[in-house]
Order: structure tokens, then C-alpha cells, then sequence
């Protein structure tokens, strides 16, 4: 049997595409593009079950040889959607990251840093709680199927070519990312107030009666208070965090329906 290169670039065609930008998509998002969750071997394993899985159910990909001009087109515009929908998933996580960095300053945490798993830097030791609880949220509500699905949907909506997201496309996800602040004051805003007020208590004790060494009660203090505040506040880290994500998600859609 002989086969010639026009089949073989058939061949390859059809699955290369679809495994760049899965490849892309698992890179950049969040829980699947964690080292300390999902090495890379596994990720490179996942990929290929799901560009074999998707191919028969996606849009056949068009012929187009990758070592040709328009090839490396093609990829830097796969790899370009990959990881834009990857991003916006991973602003979602960044707005935990942001509360509690923000909570952990006032409270007296802020020295006490340690590696995220999520994206291998240090950070305050409330943050890694807070996406340890959003990546646990994020599997509970099933944003690892949905995200698939969304994937699907892609090849169907933007299939592989060489024209990819439009400059208001990537405007837009750019502009989706004051979401990050936004969700990080809205998820450390109950902490901060409470205490903020009781470092203002002791500010007039201290102005009050000069004599008394507030600082030996006050660090204590400040994070006990931190603690209960953050267990009375914890239960509000749902709505916030499934908003961001949903609105995460519109914005895939959005960008895929060209609305």
C-alpha cells in the first residue's frame, strides 16, 4: 500500500489542528494547566483521548500543510484561541487570589506566604486556601465538562482557519479583566470592613491611653477576629466565585457567536 503526501497531509490535518488548540485550551486553564495537580504527561495523554474523542463529532478540519506559510498561520491562530479561553478562566481564579491577598495584609497574614499550585508563585497562605475552595468549586460545579463542551462548540462556531478573533475579540477579553478586581473586593470586602474597624478600635485606645501596650493584644487580636470573620464569610465565596465563572463563560460564547 502506498500512501502519498497529499493523504498523509489529510491525515494529519485532521487531528493536528483539533490537538493544537485543545493542547492550548488545557495549557492555559485553570485545574487542567496546574502542575501540581495534572503533570504534563497526563495533560499530553488528556489531549490526545480528546482530540480523538471530538474529531468525529467536530467540523473535518481543512487540508492545509503545517510547514507552509499559511500552516504556521493557522497554528499561531489555534494557539491564540486556546489560550484566550483558557485566560479568561484563569482571571476568574486571579480574583481569588486578589481577595485574599487583600484580607491577609490587614489581617496580619501577609508574611506568611506559600507556593500556589496554581500558578507556582508565592503567595499569602489565605489566597492559596481561597483557590484550593474555588478549584473545588469549580470541579462541584461541573466547569470541567462545561468547559469541554465549550470546546466543542468552538470548532463548529470558529472552525480552524487562518482567520481567527478579531481585534474586538481580544479587546473585549481584555476589558473582562476589571472582573478580576471587582470579584476580589466583592470576596474580601466583609473581611476588610470588620477589621478595619477593629484596627480603628485600637488606634483610639491607643490615642486614649497611651500607657497601655496595645500592640501585645492588638496582632492577636486582629487575626482571631480575622479568622472568625473569614469562617462567618466563607459561605459568600459561592455566589461570588459562580458569578465570575459564568460570566467567564458568557464571554466564551459571546466571542464564538460573534455577539
Amino acid at each position: 500500500m502506498t500512501i502519498t503526501s497529499d493523504e498523509l497531509v489529510t491525515w494529519i490535518s485532521a487531528y493536528f489542528w483539533p490537538f493544537v488548540r485543545i493542547t492550548a485550551l488545557l495549557m492555559a486553564s485553570p485545574f487542567f494547566g496546574t502542575m501540581a495537580i495534572i503533570p504534563a504527561r497526563i495533560r499530553m495523554v488528556l489531549a490526545l483521548a480528546l482530540t480523538w474523542v471530538l474529531v468525529p463529532v467536530i467540523p473535518p478540519a481543512p487540508v492545509i500543510d503545517p510547514l507552509s506559510a499559511v500552516g504556521l498561520l493557522v497554528l499561531a491562530q489555534q494557539l491564540l484561541f486556546g489560550f484566550a479561553m483558557g485566560f479568561l478562566l484563569q482571571l476568574a481564579f486571579t480574583a481569588l487570589t486578589l481577595g485574599g491577598s487583600s484580607i491577609s495584609m490587614p489581617m496580619g497574614l501577609g508574611f506568611a506566604n506559600v507556593i500556589d499550585p496554581q500558578n507556582g508563585v508565592q503567595v499569602p497562605v489565605l489566597s492559596t486556601l481561597f483557590t484550593i475552595m474555588g478549584t473545588l468549586l469549580f470541579l462541584s460545579l461541573n466547569g470541567h465538562l462545561i468547559l469541554i463542551q465549550v470546546l466543542a462548540d468552538s470548532f463548529t462556531s470558529m472552525p480552524v482557519g487562518p482567520v481567527g478573533l478579531s481585534t474586538e475579540n481580544l479587546m473585549r477579553i481584555v476589558l473582562w479583566g476589571t472582573r478580576v478586581f471587582v470579584g476580589g473586593v466583592l470576596i474580601a470586602l466583609p473581611a476588610i470592613m470588620i477589621i478595619t474597624l477593629i484596627n480603628i478600635s485600637f488606634g483610639i485606645m491607643t490615642r486614649a491611653a497611651p500607657q497601655l501596650n496595645i500592640f501585645a493584644v492588638g496582632f492577636p487580636t486582629t487575626m482571631a477576629a480575622g479568622f472568625l470573620v473569614l469562617f462567618l464569610t466563607m459561605p459568600n465565596l459561592l455566589p461570588h466565585f459562580t458569578s465570575l465563572l459564568y460570566d467567564a463563560f458568557d464571554v466564551m460564547q459571546s466571542i464564538l457567536t460573534g455577539g
